[in-house]
């Protein structure tokens, strides 16, 4: 951990503050690690099965919480990693707060007892024929599916982009994994010793995690400061869009703190290829395609996303309409169940809604889910409980600072703990961010809460 630096020092009070308050630390880690709702009086019985396909955060909520209030259900989970990543942890370790060995747990660890585990992937859906084919062509039957695949980091509409350079030549991407997160923070500290032109970029599509690309330069103007390297240095963040930020008023707020740091701003620039040796980057105007290239000595990369093959080619993906581009899994936004498949419910990021790609919209969602996927194993009209679309993202401003950005579909900021105003800077987001979530996802993932 670097020293302190001025901003730090003013925040001391409000830190003391803090520690001294119980109550606090109770509704952050005891209030959702040990706030474990009661179980239903009599499992409901049932010999319905289950496919749940992908074991990230959403797909073994959803499968805790079927097997604690199912009775005789078959839950089979389809996926071949046995890592599970924390990717919300990601933007820490890429900027040097965390040990890249923080944010790997094992899935054999999070999984229910009692479901079958076919660690292969799935290739096919079928959901006319209410099956899955795996990569090895075995042909799984269900009653119901669940997808939880998340989505694909499309590298490839990159020309030049190769993910295994990340942390050489000034080249980072926070997104693929652990490893290049942690080669991410290799190349903005040898960066910072030098300081230089730094580019963000950010894709046109829908993706994961979209506060992760602020984050990353938030960071490194952070980080640029404390190695007294920043005046010396340009930062230049390119949107493919004609923002940075989805909900307005988080996007008005980020622009005026950029303003003030000196990072400038483009729009309508998106990387289309990439010279990892010559260190130059090549941006396009989406509309008239333009190209202009950009030298840099670091660039952080996000790639466009979009849905991963087998859903994307099947009859689960979005048909016609702004989603389809994407492959995107084609639900009600407020069932989560799919629009022409009833017995199919989607979870995470793999959902074609408008917002709705993070961590937090599981631990809202997944509740959701599983009572409306038990409400259709026992044949009943659905509950009626809708999500709204919440998302959360604690938006690191730098070391030691964040924001809790939270809001719904409607953009509408929503916040959930008193003592946190929405776009203020704050040390108790920065904590939470730090120290508290991960034990609170440990908790969803389990279906606790």
């Amino acid at each position: 951990m670097s020293k302190k630096s001025k901003s730090d020092m003013a925040m001391e009070p409000s830190r003391r503050h803090f520690l001294k308050s119980a109550s606090a630390l109770s509704l952050v880690s005891g209030g959702i690690e040990l706030a474990i709702p009661a179980v239903a009086n009599a499992a409901i019985k049932t010999n319905a099965r289950v496919v749940i396909v992908g074991s990230g955060l959403g797909g073994i909520a959803v499968a805790n919480r079927l097997m604690r209030n199912l009775d005789g259900v078959k839950v089979t989970i389809v996926d071949r990693k046995e890592i599970h990543n924390y990717q919300p942890g990601y933007t820490l370790v890429a900027t040097g707060i965390w040990p890249v060995d923080k944010v790997a747990d094992r899935n054999s660890d999070l999984q229910p007892s009692g479901i079958d585990w076919v660690q292969e992937m799935a290739t096919e859906f079928d959901p006319e024929g209410n099956s899955i084919t795996t990569d090895s062509g075995r042909k799984i039957p269900y009653d119901f599916l669940l997808v939880a695949t998340g989505l694909h980091l499309d590298f490839d509409k990159i020309e030049g982009m190769d993910i295994k350079h990340i942390g050489s030549n000034g080249l980072a991407s926070v997104y693929p994994s652990p490893q290049a997160a942690s080669a991410t923070w290799q190349a903005m500290d040898a960066f910072r010793q030098k300081g230089g032109d730094a580019v963000m970029t950010l894709p046109g599509t829908p993706m994961k995690c979209a506060g992760a690309p602020l984050k990353m330069t938030f960071m490194l103007d952070g980080r640029l400061r404390q190695s007294g390297k920043r005046e010396n240095s340009k930062i230049a963040f390119h949107s493919a869009g004609s923002n940075i930020f989805g909900v307005p008023s988080v996007n008005d707020n980020v622009l005026s703190r950029w303003e003030r740091l000196g990072i400038e701003t483009q729009y309508k620039s998106q990387l289309s290829a990439i010279d990892i040796g010559a260190r130059k980057a090549t941006f396009m105007d989406p509309a008239s395609k333009e190209k202009t290239e950009v030298p840099y000595d670091f660039i952080h990369v996000v790639p466009p996303m979009r849905a991963p093959d087998a859903v994307k080619n099947s009859l689960l993906s979005y048909q016609d309409g702004p989603m389809a581009a994407g492959g995107w899994l084609e639900v009600d936004k407020f069932s989560l169940q799919h629009t022409r498949f009833p017995n199919v419910f989607g979870i995470g990021d793999i959902n074609g809604t408008p917002r709705g790609k993070t961590a937090a919209t599981v631990k809202k969602s997944a509740p959701i889910v599983a009572q409306n996927m038990i409400d259709a194993i026992q044949g009943k009209a659905l509950s009626g409980e809708r999500f709204d679309g919440y998302t959360s993202c604690p938006l690191l401003l730098r070391e030691g600072s964040a924001m809790l950005i939270e809001f719904d579909y409607a953009g509408k900021l929503t916040p959930t703990i008193p003592f946190i105003e929405p776009l203020q800077d704050s040390y108790f987001a920065w904590l939470m961010k730090y120290r508290f979530l991960k034990p609170a996802y440990i908790s969803v993932a389990k279906g606790r809460v």
